[in-house]
């Protein structure tokens, strides 16, 4: 399935013969979704996919719903089975174009930007702006954002016993250190 969506990732990508990309496997994408008073919903993916021309600005990510940690294996298998239906919808991706972006302007220093494009997740597809930040080190893109998502955008319901354990609004967060692919 990995596979599958890289090939894809490079074909959609690829506008030209001589275009950079910039590549990771081991992004990582955070969501917290927490209540005072009730334990803590959050959960870490550390082996996300991500794709990116930094001659166009297009940004492709996967992550399979099944790679989030969480800290009480009872939750993790909750979500999964319960709320993410991972079986039957195992991967969510973002695909977008970083609006103005330019390679050359890029330094140590993180700058903003704004990526618009589709986050898809339970079989739902929401079109979205995220703010970013992105900086170059070493040779790597740095790309962080942090955006908050609703359960109700992709059909995801909550049974009446946990509905007020998690909050109404997910906060995002991502990181992904990418570098050059040869």
């Amino acid at each position: 399935m990995r596979v599958i969506f890289i090939l894809t990732c490079l074909i959609l990508i690829s506008k030209t013969a001589n275009s950079q990309k910039y590549f990771t496997k081991s992004g990582a994408i955070e969501f917290e979704a927490s209540v005072p008073s009730f334990e803590e919903v959050n959960a870490t993916n550390k082996t996300v996919t991500a794709i990116m021309n930094v001659e166009t600005g297009e940004l492709a990510a996967l992550a399979l719903v099944k790679a989030f940690r969480f800290k009480i294996a009872l939750m993790e298998e909750h979500f999964n089975e319960n709320y993410a239906e991972s079986s039957k919808f195992p991967k969510t991706t973002l695909k977008g174009v970083i609006q103005n972006f330019k390679l050359n302007e890029l330094t140590k220093n993180r700058k903003q930007f704004y990526i618009e494009g589709e986050i898809s997740f339970h079989g739902k597809t929401k079109k979205v702006l995220i703010e970013s930040y992105i900086s170059l080190d070493n040779s790597q893109i740095i790309i962080s954002s942090e955006f908050i998502l609703n359960p109700e955008d992709f059909d995801i319901e909550l049974a009446k016993v946990v509905r007020n354990k998690v909050a109404d609004e997910v906060i995002v967060s991502t990181n992904f250190i990418m570098a050059l692919k040869k």
